[in-house]
């Protein structure tokens, strides 16, 4: 606990001084306003390869964030995110910064679904992710689906810099609604947008906003049935020529599931999933994740 009582700083006392830790992850102290304590909030974590394996070095969390359990895989880490807060709200801005450091080899995942609640004067919820790979680190992030609720307006931005032979796995997911309620397609407003960039010159850009009130997202052509929609990005690894028509041949016999894989580059491939139900949407992600393994 720091000295205003409301932020929580962990740190390995494995890691000297002289481990590179990023200065801006050292002595910050939480200095919010109470009015906005559990809206507006920072994670920050850095890892760093010691000794043979990955450590987490540094780490800083502002309520509702927390740092997660994190678990030895190898000679790399894998991290739970968590949050102490049922979901995101209007008004509220989280950020959270993630650094892995030259050779490092981390996996993190989230405790669960991320549920947008709706504001009643329609704000907007922002969450802003920035991370850093360093040359020779991996770093894999899956993520459970967002679930936006009806009358919900999120805004979500997520950047990724990677250094030199650093590489990343991606995999992020999308459901139209509370499915099991019969909600779908019902928020307001949902903004997304992730930058992956290499040695500073961009690699893979995405970005859209759905609004269903003014687009009938449900139309042919476009969601139609689905209400799960996950993207999965790779690069980094080389790619053997016919990867991407032999997962997407396979990924095509899971029953229900739409997808595309597509090779847009000899280190990079793009996954793309859309189906009605759940069994089947997590089904073709642990295919993605499974093939991946021997990339």
């Amino acid at each position: 606990m720091d000295s205003a009582g409301v932020a929580v700083r962990a740190s390995d006392p494995r890691v000297t001084a002289e481990s590179e830790v990023p200065r801006a992850a050292v002595g910050r102290r939480d200095e919010r306003s109470l009015s906005v304590v559990g809206r507006h909030a920072r994670l920050d974590l850095a890892f760093l390869y010691r000794d043979g394996r990955t450590v987490l070095a540094e780490a800083y969390a502002e309520p509702p964030f927390r740092v997660g359990r994190w678990f030895a895989e190898g000679e790399g880490l894998h991290m739970i995110l968590t949050s102490s807060a049922p979901g995101a709200f209007g008004h509220d801005r989280l950020r959270q910064s993630v650094r892995v450091g030259r050779g490092a080899r981390v996996r993190l995942t989230s405790q669960s679904a991320m549920q947008v609640h709706p504001s009643p004067d329609g704000a907007t919820a922002h969450l802003q992710s920035s991370y850093h790979v360093e040359d020779g680190a991996h770093l894999h992030c899956e993520w459970h689906p967002l679930i936006p609720f009806a009358d919900a307006r999120i805004d979500q931005r997520i950047e990724v810099h990677i250094d030199g032979g650093g590489s990343l796995y991606w995999s992020d997911a999308l459901m139209s609604g509370r499915q099991a309620r019969g909600e779908r397609w019902k928020f307001a407003s949902l903004a997304h947008e992730i930058a992956v960039s290499r040695d500073g010159a961009l690699e893979y850009l995405e970005r859209y906003r759905i609004q269903p009130s003014e687009l009938a997202v449900s139309r042919p052509w476009a969601a139609g049935d689905a209400s799960y929609l996950g993207t999965t990005l790779m690069t980094g690894r080389p790619i053997e020529p016919g990867v991407a028509e032999r997962l997407h041949i396979e990924l095509g016999r899971i029953a229900g599931v739409r997808t595309a894989a597509d090779q847009l580059d000899d280190r990079v491939l793009l996954v793309r999933l859309v189906t009605a139900l759940g069994p089947a949407f997590q089904a073709a992600r642990r295919c993605v994740r499974d093939r991946s393994a021997s990339l």
